[in-house]
């Protein structure tokens, strides 16, 4: 985190919080309120810096916050991924001092554990880790995001999206980043009824020259009535009107969504991209090594979602 040392910066600061709306009778200002008020006092906080905080969290601690988060376990399975999550240390981990993260960070890992999976229609040979905030916190429209860092490996599978508590994709879902394992890209998508699945309006961002998802990165979405909008590092990369939506069918991002975070390994959209069928569909050799190893792991810094503007 960032401190501000001149004699300037600490009135300003207060009066930032303040705009947070912050008081003595609410508590100490969180990590995310700190960071958005030092932002607007030296004004290099980009989009996000002079809205309201209505989520977050900085991951500061050693264990999932269960009043913000939920742990998906081994009864799901979509997509004909390579994985079943569990809500262990294993697959879902909290590091300190993680190089370029702002204090702590969450840790999804996928973990090579043939035999552990209960699904008899699975019987996948690795574990991960899929958290979710159904339940406790959903929003309709606002600006999402998270400081992610990801590994060039092929046929990985992480993501950070929203989705509606309703019968898929009857009320939508935002996929703000996708990746397969192609370091130079990630990718963005929405589905709804008419355009899901393969049909999903999508899109690929490529990273500038010097870069790639090695690096931590913000990825965000800006969600209004009429308009969805992607950003990378405040980049906008992609941008679905309304109009443009209802070509293929009904827009329905007028519901509240949830945020989830996963590391899935393997599965069709891998697959689609890389045709690779063995030893697991969308995912070579090499990577379930590196998972093996305990090589591969997907890193967020923090997540934040602002109120609309």
């Amino acid at each position: 985190m960032r401190t501000i040392t001149t004699a300037l910066a600490a009135p300003l600061l207060t009066l930032a919080l303040a705009a947070c709306g912050q008081s003595g009778e609410t508590g100490p200002p969180t990590e995310a309120e700190v960071d958005a008020a030092q932002a607007q006092a030296d004004g290099s906080g980009g989009e996000a810096a002079a809205r309201q905080l209505i989520f977050s969290d900085e991951f500061s601690g050693d264990t999932l916050d269960p009043t913000k988060w939920n742990v998906v376990g081994m009864d799901f399975w979509v997509n004909e991924e390579e994985q079943a999550y569990l809500d262990s240390p294993d697959t879902i981990q909290f590091v300190q001092g993680l190089e370029g993260a702002d204090g702590g960070a969450l840790v999804l890992r996928p973990v090579y554990r043939p035999g552990q999976d209960t699904n008899e229609e699975r019987d996948a040979d690795f574990i991960s880790g899929r958290v979710n905030t159904k339940g406790n916190f959903e929003f309709t429209y606002g600006r999402a995001e998270a400081r992610i860092r990801m590994p060039d490996a092929m046929g990985v599978w992480p993501a950070f999206w929203l989705l509606a508590d309703a019968e898929w994709p009857s009320e939508g879902e935002i996929d703000i980043m996708e990746y397969v394992g192609y370091a130079d890209w990630t990718g963005v998508a929405i589905h709804g009824p008419g355009y899901s699945g393969d049909m999903g309006i999508a899109d690929r961002q490529y990273f500038p020259e010097g870069t790639d998802v090695t690096d931590w990165h913000v990825y965000a979405a800006e969600w209004k009535p009429d308009v969805i909008e992607f950003y990378v590092d405040d980049r906008l990369t992609f941008r679905i009107p309304r109009t443009n939506a209802e070509f293929f069918g009904e827009w329905v991002f007028d519901n509240p969504q949830f945020v989830v975070l996963n590391f899935a390994v393997g599965g069709i959209y891998p697959y689609k991209i890389n045709g690779i069928e063995e030893p697991y569909k969308g995912m070579p050799q090499e990577t379930a090594d590196r998972i093996e190893a305990g090589d591969i792991a997907m890193e967020v810094d923090w997540v934040r979602v602002y109120g609309p503007r």
